[in-house]
């Protein structure tokens, strides 16, 4: 918990400066205190095998126009009328779209799909389930607290904090609690809680500075630099040999040796030291890499994002020199950001540049993560703000809500189309414009993904080992959407995303 969260807390609790308490400002507080007592209270780790899973998030960071990216078609594999009613001058050529095959299209309105056409690994992946990992997509998902089945419910139930914000909705993606603000991410706290007692300062790794999505009480992002060399494994502002810089990292560690009498400010000195040394020994890992990561996918890329796939893929490579304290890694994840994706102008060509730009990065990091047999340990995830709303606004597209996220690795069910893709002309989920309640919200998306992260092998339903009260202190609002039976998730309200 920040200082400034702290104070507050404090004050409202002793009632300085204050004349009542409310729910909202001590909501992340009670979610902190939850997950510290369930950290307290856990005497394992869940993922006690001894083998190494991974989640990888990327964050397509805009909002990304995905009724572009998965496009509805008719039965012969046209493009389907109620698209091309919907979307007028932003939408597809038919030659602009590639044929998806073999997904079950039950609870999508009757469509056929396809793919944007610069999605071709992708697609591969998806249709032939045989290319090393395997890849879905989610319809229809978004924040959201409560259930909204329609436009008459959404007039009357609650909504997420500051709806098509920006600012609001990328941090509700990462901390899975939409109606108020918090510090925690629900990674950070899914760390924390699966893995109390095998600490690893590398649990943890973004390739895109800090984020909240990562941050616990107990662990935070270690911030890599995935620019600096292409990849050289250097921590954030700890390699620049610029005479400024080279003299503010002589300043930081000639502070280290000072001592300080306040305990925040040793605190502080704390983490900036380590972060130094972590920043050594990461290299050093790096420098150790298993020698079959094949990385030539990456040869003749130089996107953002594939800079990120690339270190992240030798990060998994050189894990067996991350362990602390003689401890294994055993969870980690990464944060990873493609941004461009607010298309409010230019939107077809700016789009089709970023679907080209994540696809090519997402085939090469496949191709590395199979030649070194990890495919099955990885999950990747797309997250982004929000959809784009259906209708054009000129040259681009506005905000929307509920949208489609794409999810590859080799434990997924590959080739499916999960939750409900909506009838973009005749639909009372449409609350204007084209912008959709979702008809999944993000916690059920990542329920499945912490159960996957947290299964140590030991039950049949890829579920044993993480309670339902564990699971609610990760994701808080996930009682709202999936009902407790026997203390575990029943398989019938998961949307069974894995194998």
């Amino acid at each position: 918990m920040s200082i400034h969260h702290r104070r507050d807390f404090l004050r409202q609790m002793l009632g300085i400066g204050c004349s009542s308490l409310t729910l909202a400002p001590i909501l992340s507080t009670i979610t902190n205190l939850n997950v510290l007592n369930a950290i307290v209270s856990n005497s394992k780790t869940f993922n006690n095998t001894g083998e190494y899973k991974a989640l990888v998030c990327i964050m397509l960071a805009g909002g990304n126009d995905s009724f572009n990216m998965l496009v509805p078609q008719d039965a012969e594999r046209n493009l389907h009328p109620h698209y091309l009613q919907a979307r007028g001058s932003m939408a597809l050529k038919q030659d602009e779209i590639i044929d998806l095959n073999g997904y079950d299209n039950a609870n999508h309105n009757g469509y056929e799909f396809g793919l944007h056409h610069k999605l071709s690994h992708i697609q591969s992946m998806f249709n032939s389930n045989n290319f090393g990992s395997n890849v879905s997509f989610i319809a229809n998902v978004g924040t959201l607290t409560e259930k909204i089945e329609n436009v008459n419910d959404y007039a009357i139930r609650s909504k997420p904090l500051g709806l098509f914000s920006h600012a609001d909705q990328n941090e509700h993606w990462q901390t899975s609690i939409p109606q108020s603000r918090t510090d925690l991410g629900w990674a950070g706290r899914m760390i924390d809680i699966a893995s109390s007692s095998n600490l690893n300062p590398y649990s943890h790794i973004s390739l895109n500075g800090n984020n909240i999505f990562q941050r616990g009480n107990l662990l935070k992002e270690i911030a890599i630099n995935p620019n600096d060399d292409f990849g050289s494994g250097y921590i954030w502002g700890t390699n620049n040999t610029l005479p400024y810089y080279t003299k503010r990292i002589e300043t930081i560690n000639s502070l280290m040796g000072e001592t300080y009498s306040n305990i925040l400010q040793k605190s502080y000195a704390n983490t900036v030291s380590k972060a130094n040394d972590y920043s050594y020994d990461f290299r050093n890992a790096l420098s150790n890499v298993n020698p079959s990561l094949d990385l030539s996918g990456f040869t003749d890329l130089n996107s953002g994002i594939s800079k990120q796939l690339k270190l992240v893929a030798k990060t998994i490579a050189s894990k067996g020199g991350l362990n602390f304290n003689g401890q294994p890694l055993l969870n980690q994840t990464f944060y990873v950001n493609q941004s461009g994706y607010d298309t409010h102008d230019d939107m077809l060509p700016r789009h089709s540049s970023l679907m080209n730009d994540l696809d090519e990065a997402l085939g090469a990091f496949n191709t590395a993560l199979v030649s070194i047999e990890m495919q099955n340990k990885v999950t990747t995830f797309t997250t982004s703000d929000f959809a784009r709303n259906l209708q054009s606004n000129g040259d681009g597209t506005d905000h929307g809500w509920g949208g489609h996220m794409l999810v590859m690795g080799g434990g997924i069910k590959g080739g499916q189309i999960f939750g409900s893709y909506p009838n973009l002309t005749t639909n009372n989920l449409d609350i204007g414009g084209g912008r959709f309640i979702p008809t999944t919200s993000c916690d059920e998306y990542f329920a499945d993904l912490a159960l996957w992260f947290t299964d140590d092998g030991s039950g049949a339903n890829n579920n044993a080992s993480l309670s339902y009260q564990n699971l609610k202190d990760i994701l808080p609002n996930i009682r709202t959407f999936i009902p407790e039976t026997l203390n575990q998730v029943s398989n019938d309200h998961r949307l069974g995303l894995f194998a």
